[in-house]
């Protein structure tokens, strides 16, 4: 059991049956009343995030949770096959699971979070940026780099990108696999 005020940004937390991630947290103590904490909670397996009042000391079922490695090794129908990196075991991840999916290429490694008491997989996360080729998009045009204009380009992955007028097909760029934009041109 934890209280409020052990709260910490990424807490795995257990509210009415469902596992809540906390996205963030603010301690309020105002002038008349008690004190409360305010927090944005995110569903692990919805991904929804709602906003939540705790009053101070109130305890809350705290879920402990591992993160390991696992490397992406293929896909079939049971989902996306994915290899532990220290025992070598494998195990299918459905891709609702899975943050940032369409960036995920063949020998990846992503950080599985695992709900250390069932052993049940909560969530795979794809790192913040990725580097992937541009396998297709309309060719650039000599001195379109002054403005902000940007072009669909399809990376390795399939997924499409938004990058800047001077990119070309097989070129690498680095993207954020948040929200799939743009993050840089890579050379090599």
């Amino acid at each position: 059991m934890a209280t409020t005020a052990d709260f910490r940004n990424g807490m795995c937390i257990d509210l009415e049956g469902q596992y809540y991630f906390i996205v963030e947290f603010l301690h309020v103590k105002p002038g008349k009343g008690g004190a409360f904490v305010r927090t944005k909670l995110k569903n692990v397996s919805t991904g929804r995030v709602l906003e939540k009042t705790f009053n101070s000391g109130v305890k809350v079922d705290e879920v402990r949770i591992e993160r390991r490695p696992f490397q992406y090794l293929y896909r079939d129908d049971m989902g996306y096959n994915f290899m532990n990196t220290e025992t070598y075991e494998q195990i299918p991840i459905p891709e609702e699971q899975i943050e940032g999916v369409r960036f995920l290429k063949e020998g990846d490694v992503v950080e599985v979070q695992i709900h250390a008491e069932s052993g049940s997989i909560l969530t795979a996360e794809m790192p913040t940026h990725v580097v992937l080729e541009v396998t297709y998009t309309e060719p650039g045009i000599k001195g379109d780099t002054a403005t902000n204009a940007l072009k669909p380009a399809t990376v390795e992955t399939g997924a499409e990108v938004r990058v800047p007028l001077f990119i070309n097909t097989g070129e690498k760029v680095k993207v954020d696999t948040r929200d799939g934009s743009y993050v840089e041109r890579v050379r090599e």
